[in-house]
Protein backbone atom coordinates (compact mmCIF):
# COMPACT_ATOMS: atom_id res chain seq x y z
CA UNK A 1 0.00 0.00 0.00
CA UNK A 2 1.09 3.56 -0.72
CA UNK A 3 1.26 6.31 1.93
CA UNK A 4 -2.02 8.06 2.73
CA UNK A 5 -2.35 11.85 3.04
CA UNK A 6 -3.38 13.22 6.43
CA UNK A 7 -6.03 15.46 4.86
CA UNK A 8 -7.15 13.96 1.54
CA UNK A 9 -9.17 16.48 -0.40
CA UNK A 10 -10.74 15.87 -3.81
CA UNK A 11 -8.59 18.61 -5.37
CA UNK A 12 -5.37 17.16 -3.90
CA UNK A 13 -6.22 13.65 -5.12
CA UNK A 14 -7.21 15.01 -8.55
CA UNK A 15 -3.85 16.82 -8.84
CA UNK A 16 -2.07 13.60 -7.86
CA UNK A 17 -3.96 11.55 -10.48
CA UNK A 18 -3.13 14.13 -13.17
CA UNK A 19 0.53 14.11 -12.16
CA UNK A 20 0.71 10.31 -12.29
CA UNK A 21 -1.22 10.09 -15.55
CA UNK A 22 1.27 12.50 -17.14
CA UNK A 23 4.42 10.57 -16.21
CA UNK A 24 4.39 8.72 -19.55
CA UNK A 25 5.26 12.05 -21.24
CA UNK A 26 8.67 11.86 -19.52
CA UNK A 27 9.18 8.16 -20.18
CA UNK A 28 6.72 6.03 -22.15
CA UNK A 29 7.44 3.07 -19.85
CA UNK A 30 5.55 4.92 -17.09
CA UNK A 31 2.19 4.67 -18.84
CA UNK A 32 -0.44 3.85 -16.19
CA UNK A 33 -4.01 2.70 -16.48
CA UNK A 34 -6.67 4.98 -15.02
CA UNK A 35 -7.18 2.44 -12.22
CA UNK A 36 -3.45 2.36 -11.39
CA UNK A 37 -3.27 6.17 -11.33
CA UNK A 38 -6.24 6.33 -8.94
CA UNK A 39 -4.75 3.65 -6.66
CA UNK A 40 -1.37 5.43 -6.54
CA UNK A 41 -2.90 8.91 -6.13
CA UNK A 42 -2.94 8.88 -2.29
CA UNK A 43 0.82 8.26 -2.32
CA UNK A 44 1.52 11.16 -4.68
CA UNK A 45 -0.96 13.31 -2.72
CA UNK A 46 1.03 12.60 0.45
CA UNK A 47 4.16 13.93 -1.24
CA UNK A 48 2.30 17.08 -2.34
CA UNK A 49 0.84 17.47 1.15
CA UNK A 50 4.34 17.30 2.59
CA UNK A 51 5.44 20.25 0.48
CA UNK A 52 6.90 18.59 -2.61
CA UNK A 53 6.16 20.45 -5.82
CA UNK A 54 4.43 18.61 -8.68
CA UNK A 55 7.68 18.96 -10.66
CA UNK A 56 9.65 17.52 -7.73
CA UNK A 57 7.33 14.51 -7.47
CA UNK A 58 7.50 13.97 -11.23
CA UNK A 59 11.31 14.10 -11.13
CA UNK A 60 11.56 11.75 -8.14
CA UNK A 61 9.33 9.20 -9.86
CA UNK A 62 10.75 9.41 -13.39
CA UNK A 63 14.49 10.05 -12.86
CA UNK A 64 17.10 7.31 -12.56
CA UNK A 65 14.90 4.66 -14.17
CA UNK A 66 16.48 1.25 -14.75
CA UNK A 67 17.71 0.50 -18.26
CA UNK A 68 15.70 -2.70 -18.55
CA UNK A 69 11.99 -2.70 -19.41
CA UNK A 70 9.44 -1.89 -16.71
CA UNK A 71 6.91 -4.70 -16.80
CA UNK A 72 4.87 -3.35 -13.87
CA UNK A 73 5.18 0.46 -13.84
CA UNK A 74 2.50 0.80 -11.13
CA UNK A 75 4.44 -1.48 -8.77
CA UNK A 76 7.67 0.39 -9.54
CA UNK A 77 6.02 3.75 -8.82
CA UNK A 78 4.35 2.42 -5.64
CA UNK A 79 7.80 1.39 -4.41
CA UNK A 80 9.25 4.84 -5.11
CA UNK A 81 6.27 6.63 -3.58
CA UNK A 82 6.76 4.59 -0.41
CA UNK A 83 10.54 4.39 -0.03
CA UNK A 84 11.52 7.88 -1.17
CA UNK A 85 8.75 9.85 0.56
CA UNK A 86 9.87 13.24 1.89
CA UNK A 87 9.70 13.88 5.64
CA UNK A 88 6.56 15.47 7.07
CA UNK A 89 6.38 19.25 6.97
CA UNK A 90 7.93 20.83 10.07
CA UNK A 91 4.88 22.91 10.85
CA UNK A 92 2.11 24.93 9.37
CA UNK A 93 3.13 27.54 6.84
CA UNK A 94 2.32 30.93 8.27
CA UNK A 95 0.83 33.60 6.06
CA UNK A 96 2.96 36.73 5.66
CA UNK A 97 2.01 39.79 7.68
CA UNK A 98 -0.29 42.21 5.86
CA UNK A 99 1.09 45.25 4.06
CA UNK A 100 1.03 48.45 6.11
CA UNK A 101 1.93 52.01 5.10
CA UNK A 102 4.60 53.71 7.18
CA UNK A 103 3.19 56.50 9.35
CA UNK A 104 6.19 58.72 8.47
CA UNK A 105 7.22 58.06 4.86
CA UNK A 106 4.13 56.22 3.53
CA UNK A 107 6.30 53.33 2.27
CA UNK A 108 4.64 49.90 2.23
CA UNK A 109 6.07 47.28 4.60
CA UNK A 110 4.87 44.02 6.16
CA UNK A 111 3.98 44.04 9.85
CA UNK A 112 1.24 42.66 12.08
CA UNK A 113 0.15 46.18 13.09
CA UNK A 114 0.36 49.66 11.48
CA UNK A 115 3.31 51.80 12.52
CA UNK A 116 6.71 52.92 11.29
CA UNK A 117 8.86 51.02 8.76
CA UNK A 118 12.32 49.75 9.64
CA UNK A 119 14.14 52.57 7.79
CA UNK A 120 12.20 55.28 9.62
CA UNK A 121 12.61 53.46 12.94
CA UNK A 122 16.39 53.59 12.40
CA UNK A 123 16.39 57.39 11.97
CA UNK A 124 17.33 59.51 15.00
CA UNK A 125 14.30 60.87 16.83
CA UNK A 126 13.46 64.50 16.00
CA UNK A 127 14.27 67.01 18.77
CA UNK A 128 11.47 67.69 21.24
CA UNK A 129 9.55 70.91 20.55
CA UNK A 130 8.05 73.18 23.17
CA UNK A 131 4.52 74.58 23.08
CA UNK A 132 5.61 77.53 20.88
CA UNK A 133 7.49 75.42 18.29
CA UNK A 134 10.88 76.17 19.86
CA UNK A 135 13.28 73.38 20.89
CA UNK A 136 12.60 72.32 24.48
CA UNK A 137 15.33 73.25 27.01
Amino acid sequence: PVPQPAYPSPSLLRAAVELLAGLHRHDPRLLLSARDAEQLAPGAATWLERGASPEGVQHALSARLPAEPLYHPAAFLAHRLTTEIPPPATGPVRAPHPLQNCDLCDRAFRAPEPGVCGDCRALPAPPERGSRGQPAP
